[in-house]
């Protein structure tokens, strides 16, 4: 008699009419939940020492130009504007030192554009 191979059988079944229970880990409870981020809040992306500010409040700046430069891990980041926009608030001074996601700068939309 040979030896023959037989062909699996497929079913179909539905997943969406399903309610499922499930329990949150510690660690999902505790994350720090994501932010849509607002362009108009310059804030530290690591942690480090403010070093120069090269702008004013009230100053409007065009994009591309710079903000500040922040020192971190012996190397000068140069904080660029990221779109043309007026400087509202400085919230730092030269020779602090700034935790990660400090709010640095606040902008505000230049009239008429």
């Amino acid at each position: 008699m040979k030896n023959k191979k037989e062909t699996p059988e497929y079913i179909d079944f539905a997943v969406t009419a399903r309610k499922y229970k499930t329990l949150f880990t510690r660690k999902y409870q505790n994350r720090k939940v994501w932010v849509d981020p607002n362009p108009y809040e310059i804030q530290s992306f690591i942690p480090g020492t403010i070093l120069q500010i090269s702008v004013q409040e009230g100053e409007v700046v065009n994009e591309g130009a710079p903000l500040l430069i922040l020192e971190a891990m012996k190397m000068q980041n140069r904080i660029e504007m990221p779109f043309t926009a007026k400087i509202k608030k400085i919230n730092v001074n030269v020779g602090d030192r700034v935790p990660k996601d400090t709010l640095m700068i606040e902008l505000e939309a230049v009239e008429g554009e």
